[in-house]
């Protein structure tokens, strides 16, 4: 070889020598980087905690009873606890207080980064799923969805069992509130055997009466609902139970003034009985007024009209009853009007309220029913054919024979014991159940047997409870995997409110249920389910206000428009929402801000949509303007109504709603003896509610919560009480709805709130992941599960944080698929 040639060979053995020797390097180059990095981080968070937060926060002071002096901050993963609590004040720029000296927005944004990174890392390394409730009451929505399933029967649960309490969180399937009483227990007893009795077809002892009644503030001008027929007006139409095949009695009171006068009578009624939409009867009344004196119009009651003309306005509804005959089971009885469609002349008046609804007989208007009251039976044929008894008898005994009637009930029951205790039934879970049987059955006969063990069934730990049993092996405090039957009834009560069926449970019992690809396969078939409904009504509901929609009474003087009907169609529309997004499976932020909503005419009327005509609720898409105002949860007239006082908007109340379910940074309870806001402004004269509260926050003790909470609250303020939107306020004085939070990031009204929370749309769905996460555990959120959550929101950002991605993970995350084992 020449020279030349080994010189190249030569070069070219040192140049691989030097490429191996960089590659084997790599690796601690990039360590030292990292360590360099974070080493750089960690004096960033010591120079910025000793000159921005030591002041306060040291051992002499212990501001909000926390000190930051001698901490390590290079192990900072290790004390999650206190650090979790910076990282809400860092992302939520509340620290230091305004007035004070603040960092850079980048400081914060990188400190808080940082601080969560290394959480996460210790959280990954040493996961904490937290400790549920060994044994969790079903609460009452639970506890109607697990009969409807078991024995295809719904039952009016407000009726049977009181309401549950709700945790501070705000949901009421929290294992810590739902505690067990003797007085629950003897409601569960009478519960057990009324269902029993409903579910078998038992013949009542005597006729018994149910009422429906009928608000007096719904307006009953138009189709009612889809239980009534096309080309109907008002009334009522109700899914009543009749528990035996017989004869039934039905009948109607129709509304009245303040005196009893019938209302409508001055013109003709014609008014339909429909049972499963057959006609069973047609009243007719009203327009053949007596020429005789009659009392002045309004007033009835204080000057007395001839004693026929009395007779025709207090008595109209005397005879409206009918008796008819009815098979057992739900079916649908339906009383309204024949529609006639009229257009009022004259001057068009405004909608009366208070008084002068009360005393007006309203002769020219329409006529409408107050309740409608069905009886029975006054005779009965015997239980009949019900889908309940079809989901209960999976067998019938071939003789009268004493084996062959043990045998079939004992299959009957270990049927429903499988699928009320949502796990394998033994031997001896039957044997007690055949116990009872036989009790009933030596007093009656085989349905009697069977009715006396249901009951038996219906009250039952197994089925009232959710009991969760520790390993016998696994240490103390340390996380273990749920069974596979223990998923099962966690997933169907997260996504159904109810227990698992038939293919859910028959894979929890295959042991494959704990397998990722199934898990996730599940989730989405539930999620498809009808039945998902209930995470609308349940979840949403609470997390959204919607259960108390029904308790707000806005001042009937400053909006007499507000009716029944409106405040229907406020919680239609945020189910029908919410409920779509679900199932189109669209992304978390179209709840700030979608191009679409759902209204019928009463409530495109309020929104001023035009040209939605009928009581029925349609996808309607909104223009640019309308979105603006209407395009999301924050133009809901639901929320909105909630989140107001009954004569007035509160800021205050909007604000706190958002900062504790939207940006998930709850406000501390308001200290004692906090003034009431100011009816009016300097000098007595009249101010809006925004210079009201810039006077409420000259107190320092006032300020420092209100100061966030305050414009977030401000920047809805163009809605009113009932969510209509204005322009002036108070004194017909301009609204100002712009805002600025503490840190000084201004907006402009609920587009530019809108704007804001998109911009930090990682809050928001944390929140809204968060508040999923623990309803879905029924324990209240921890700090340990601020690893998981931010773990489903980074991998859910890549699917557009759509609603599936959310939930599948939150499913396949430690703390729903793992539980700590008892210290």
């Amino acid at each position: 070889m020449s020279r030349g040639s080994r010189l190249v060979a030569g070069q070219g053995v040192f140049l691989v020598a030097v490429a191996a020797l960089t590659m084997s390097s790599r690796p601690h180059v990039a360590t030292l980087a990292a360590q360099t990095r974070t080493d750089a981080t960690a004096e960033l968070l010591n120079s910025t905690v000793e000159r921005y937060c030591i002041t306060c926060h040291n051992d002499r002071l212990r501001t909000a009873d926390l000190s930051l002096a001698d901490l390590d901050l290079t192990q900072v993963g290790t004390h999650g606890e206190l650090w979790e609590g910076v990282v809400a004040k860092l992302r939520t720029r509340a620290m230091p207080p305004v007035g004070r000296p603040r960092p850079e927005t980048a400081v914060y944004d990188q400190l808080a980064g940082w601080i969560e990174t290394e959480i996460d890392r210790v959280a990954a390394a040493r996961p904490n799923p937290g400790r549920t409730e060994a044994v969790h009451r079903l609460n009452r929505a639970e506890y109607a969805n697990a009969v409807r399933d078991l024995l295809a029967l719904d039952i009016d649960v407000a009726a049977l069992l009181p309401a549950d309490d709700f945790d501070e969180f705000g949901f009421d399937n929290m294992g810590n509130v739902l505690s067990v009483s003797p007085a629950l227990m003897g409601r569960y007893l009478s519960a057990a055997r009324k269902i029993g009795r409903q579910a078998l077809g038992e013949t009542p002892l005597g006729p018994a009466i149910d009422t429906y009644e009928v608000p007096i503030l719904l307006v009953q001008n138009d189709r009612m609902g889809d239980d009534l027929p096309f080309g109907s007006r008002g009334g009522i139409g109700v899914r009543h139970y009749f528990p035996v095949d017989g004869e039934y009695d039905l009948q109607i009171r129709l509304h009245r003034n303040y005196v009893d006068y019938v209302r409508g009578m001055g013109s003709r009624h014609e008014l339909h009985v429909r049972l499963d939409g057959a006609l069973v009867r047609t009243f007719t009344f009203g327009g053949e007024e007596p020429d005789v004196v009659q009392a002045p119009a309004s007033y009835g009651g204080n000057q007395f009209g001839d004693p026929e003309w009395e007779e025709y306005m207090l008595f109209a509804d005397a005879n409206m009853r009918v008796r008819f005959q009815a098979e057992s089971g739900p079916h649908v009885v339906a009383v309204s009007f024949v529609r006639r469609f009229t257009e009022p002349e004259g001057v068009l008046q405004p909608r009366q309220s208070v008084f002068a609804v009360a005393i007006n007989e309203m002769r020219d208007g329409d006529a409408a029913v107050e309740h409608v009251a069905i009886g029975g039976p006054y005779s009965s044929r015997g239980p009949g054919d019900t889908p309940s008894r079809d989901a209960i008898f999976v067998c019938q005994p071939a003789s009268d024979a004493r084996a062959e009637e043990e045998s079939c009930a004992r299959t009957i029951l270990g049927s429903l014991a499988r699928r009320a205790y949502r796990r394998p039934v033994e031997g001896g879970d039957v044997d007690v159940l055949m116990d009872f049987y036989r009790a009933g059955r030596d007093d009656g006969s085989f349905d009697a047997g069977i009715q006396l063990a249901l009951e038996r069934l219906l009250i039952a730990p197994d089925f009232l409870f959710r009991v969760v049993r520790d390993p016998t092996d696994a240490e103390p405090a340390t996380a273990y995997a749920l069974s596979d039957l223990d998923m099962a009834s966690r997933l169907s009560f997260f996504l159904w409110s109810s227990g698992p069926d038939e293919e859910l449970l028959t894979l929890a019992e295959a042991g494959r249920l704990n397998e990722p690809e199934a898990l996730e396969q599940q989730t989405r078939r539930m999620l498809a389910d009808p039945r998902a409904t209930e995470l609308v009504r349940n979840f949403a509901g609470q997390w959204l206000y919607l259960r108390n929609l029904r308790a707000a009474v806005p001042d009937a003087i400053a909006f007499p428009e507000f009716d029944e009907n409106l405040r229907d169609a406020f919680q239609r529309e945020t189910e029908l929402f919410v409920e779509s997004l679900i199932r189109d499976d669209r992304s978390v932020l179209d709840l700030l801000g979608a191009d679409y909503t759902f209204v019928n005419e009463r409530l495109a009327t309020h929104y001023g949509i035009p040209n939605v005509y009928g009581s029925h609720f349609r996808r309607v898409a909104l223009d640019a303007e309308t979105a603006e105002h209407r395009g999301g949860i924050f133009g809901h007239g639901s929320l909105l109504t909630v989140t107001s006082y009954p004569n007035r908007t509160s800021p205050v109340l909007r604000g706190k709603w958002m900062l504790t379910n939207v940006l998930g940074t709850p406000p501390p309870p308001p200290p004692a003896n906090v003034p009431d806001l100011p009816e009016r402004g300097e000098d007595g004269q009249a101010a809006t509610v925004r210079d009201r509260l810039a006077r409420h926050r000259e107190s320092p003790a006032c300020s420092v919560c209100h100061a966030p909470m305050d414009p977030l609250g401000l920047a809805l303020e163009n809605y009113d009480a009932i969510g209509r939107w204005r322009t002036t306020g108070e004194a017909d004085l301009p609204i100002d709805s712009s805002g600025q939070l503490p840190d000084g990031t201004a907006f402009e009204g609920p587009m530019g709130l809108r704007s804001l929370l998109l911009e930090r749309r990682d809050q928001f769905v944390g929140t809204l992941t968060e508040k999923l996460l623990a309803y879905s555990l029924g324990r209240g959120p921890e700090y340990f599960d601020r690893p998981t959550v931010r773990a489903i929101t980074r991998a859910a950002a890549v699917d557009d944080y759509r609603w599936s991605a959310i939930i599948v993970g939150i499913v396949q995350s430690a703390p729903f698929r793992m539980r700590k084992a008892e210290s």
